[in-house]
């Protein structure tokens, strides 16, 4: 629809009018808004440059401001010193190894890793005698797969007992999806030197998920019905079973442990 004009006609049949002039702005006023125009376009490709064409929110993929958890600093006094190497911990020469295949979500498994293992570490590991040799299995669902991947993913940063035991420490009822991504993401941001936007990416790799079918193929070679399973022996040997009687038994361990080592 075209716009409205005015008539150019006075009320009474008055005679027409010259048509009044069109405002224009002056040379200088142009000149000045081209410069105020080109400042803001310069401005705005600058901050699209800068933030990445986001609108402003943080990247949720990120991992960089992600709260850290209170007992990072326990774990970290735990662990220094120690040897890793992928998914084993102790000096790689140790006469006797302690095999442990686990899963995440696995109560006992929590708590032999908090009433038995912090006192083999401290006994046996961090004087030489012991490595542990930690096979992570994923039987109870979709949170005992997530939380594998991302601690299969953390040892080959050689930090996988910090992330493993991090989670422990935190684990929520079985299968209620207590093990998220943020969850993960704080886990990995109290260890020094563990990437976690890397874990996060890396734990669906495929070589992640070849090491963990063959975690899975040498727990039914070595007839694993329970977690934990605690494999005892010399290093190099298939070696012992040791029989649980609860997660706070680690008087059987060091049994084993001590007939190992004087063998």
């Amino acid at each position: 629809m075209a716009s409205r004009k005015q008539s150019n006609r006075e009320r009474g049949g008055a005679a027409e009018r010259e048509p009044a002039p069109k405002r224009q702005a002056s040379p200088r006023v142009l000149i000045a808004a081209g410069v105020v125009l080109a400042l803001l376009v310069a401005g705005l490709v600058l901050a699209v440059a800068v933030t990445g064409g986001s609108s402003g929110e943080e990247d949720a993929s990120s991992t960089a401001n992600v709260a850290t958890l209170p007992q990072g600093g326990e774990v970290a006094k735990l662990l220094a010193g120690i040897p890793q190497n992928g998914n084993v911990l102790g000096r790689p020469s140790a006469p006797v190894t302690l095999r442990e295949y686990a899963d995440l979500q696995c109560p006992y498994c929590r708590g032999f890793d908090i009433e038995s293992m912090e006192q083999l570490i401290g006994r046996y590991v961090r004087t030489g005698q012991l490595k542990i040799d930690l096979r992570l299995i994923a039987t109870l669902g979709p949170d005992s797969q997530r939380g594998r991947g991302a601690v299969l993913a953390a040892a080959k940063q050689d930090k996988m007992f910090q992330l493993a035991k991090l989670l422990y420490l935190h684990q929520g009822a079985e299968n209620s999806g207590w093990l998220t991504d943020d969850l993960i993401a704080s886990a990995a941001a109290s260890i020094p030197g563990l990437d976690g936007d890397w874990v996060l990416e890396q734990r669906v790799a495929p070589d992640i998920a070849t090491q963990a079918q063959e975690m899975d193929a040498d727990a039914t070679a070595d007839a694993v019905q329970v977690t934990p399973t605690i494999i005892v022996g010399k290093s190099g040997e298939r070696g012992q079973q040791v029989e649980l009687s609860s997660p706070a038994d680690y008087r059987s361990v060091a049994d084993a442990i001590d007939n190992a080592l004087s063998s």
